[in-house]
């Protein structure tokens, strides 16, 4: 059981980093919500987002950081909080290594087994 949601985000990135697929999907609550990075659609159902995390699993040399000094934890209640920051990924795409920055946000309630609600990730755009 997660006890501080800091905790959830190292587990989370060491289980996207192994491929370790169940890990992961072993973080979100079953009615949880997934609007991933590299996806246009929302993720509501179970299937769907194993089928995300299973597609991102097959990338060549994926892997995902986090830059530490980015992360808030806000506590939103007893066992709530959002956990926002800045991560980067990393795949090959036709033979060639490429970095994606992106921020994200999770609803936490850590009193559960499967304690992510919702997950929101998206590219950082460009500055105007």
């Amino acid at each position: 059981m997660i006890k501080k949601p800091e905790e959830l985000i190292k587990k989370w990135l060491d289980a996207v980093n192994a491929g370790d697929v169940n890990t992961v999907l072993g973080f979100y609550n079953e009615k949880a919500v997934l609007i991933p990075t590299f996806s246009n659609r929302i993720l509501g159902k179970p299937a769907q987002i194993k089928e995300y995390f299973d597609r991102l699993a097959g990338r060549e040399g994926l892997s995902v950081a986090l830059h530490d000094k980015t992360l808030v934890s806000q506590p939103s209640g007893e066992d709530i909080y959002a956990l926002s920051g800045i991560y980067c990924w990393r795949f090959m795409l036709d033979a060639e290594m490429l970095s994606f920055e992106a921020r994200f946000t999770y609803l936490l309630d850590i009193s559960q087994e499967r304690p992510i609600l919702h997950h929101h990730s998206s590219e950082i755009p460009r500055m105007l």
